[in-house]
């Protein structure tokens, strides 16, 4: 600690390595912090953690909310009991009929500085090559806080697609959504820490993902059991937290 503004100006340089270190080990605790769920949160209707499988989920862009396929098809049941139109299973508006009136609802939702619009809207260009758009609607979405986007923005950077490549700005991105419980960023960031030997560092981030479900940490974990780097008794908790 310094004891006045003074001390502080003066003495700065002989604490700089040792602030330095601090301030690393302060990055690592919030780094590998287990998080309570993944990025996906509940689904806003029945309340259960959104399942990693795609193809269990869905984004309405109307409201852009994230609803399990399980209320989704409750959903069309009470439609097809009550002879409804389709609608959202959320915010009830009828579902758009083309795609240019479903971009005019994400447009909407982007224009409100919904994060999920815009990580999507990203994509959307991302898809058609327009890497420099992209990475505009990325940036705003990461800004607000968006794993999924921010996992997005540390591949433009790494790959150098509508943004000078920088590695650092990769990882620090991918560190951003693996904070905000995104299992892939999480596993990417193992396997970097993985290439370079530290095998420690790796571990922990394999062991973070696993217990949020990621199946490929999950077959990490269990090679490296194999091999003598994971005890039997971790192993068995990844394996209870993943299931």
């Amino acid at each position: 600690r310094y004891c006045s503004d003074a001390c502080q100006k003066d003495h700065t340089s002989q604490h700089e390595e040792a602030c330095k270190k601090r301030a690393a080990e302060l990055r690592d605790e919030i780094l590998f912090k287990q998080p309570e769920s993944t990025h996906l949160g509940d689904c806003p209707i029945c309340m259960i953690p959104m399942p990693l499988d795609r193809e269990k989920y869905g984004t309405w862009t109307c409201c852009c909310k994230v609803i399990c396929k399980g209320c989704t098809h409750a959903n069309g049941l009470r439609e097809e009991d009550k002879k409804l139109g389709h609608s959202c299973p959320f915010c009830r508006k009828p579902v758009p009929s083309t795609d240019k009136q479903c971009d005019k609802q994400m447009m909407k939702r982007v224009a409100a500085n919904d994060p999920v619009a815009m990580r999507r809207k990203g994509i959307q260009q991302h898809k058609k090559g327009d890497y420099r758009n992209a990475f505009e609607y990325y940036t705003k979405a990461a800004e607000l806080g968006d794993a999924a986007a921010q996992c997005n923005l540390a591949a433009l950077y790494e790959f150098g697609k509508g943004v000078k490549k920088d590695g650092g700005k990769a990882v620090h991105y991918l560190e951003e959504a693996a904070i905000g419980g995104d299992p892939i960023a999480r596993n990417k960031l193992g396997r970097i820490e993985g290439n370079i030997g530290n095998t420690e560092r790796a571990l922990k981030h394999f062991f973070i993902a696993a217990k949020l479900g990621d199946d490929d940490s999950i077959k990490v974990l269990m090679e490296a059991f194999r091999n003598g780097l994971v005890s039997k008794d971790d192993l068995a908790a990844a394996l209870r937290a993943h299931q």
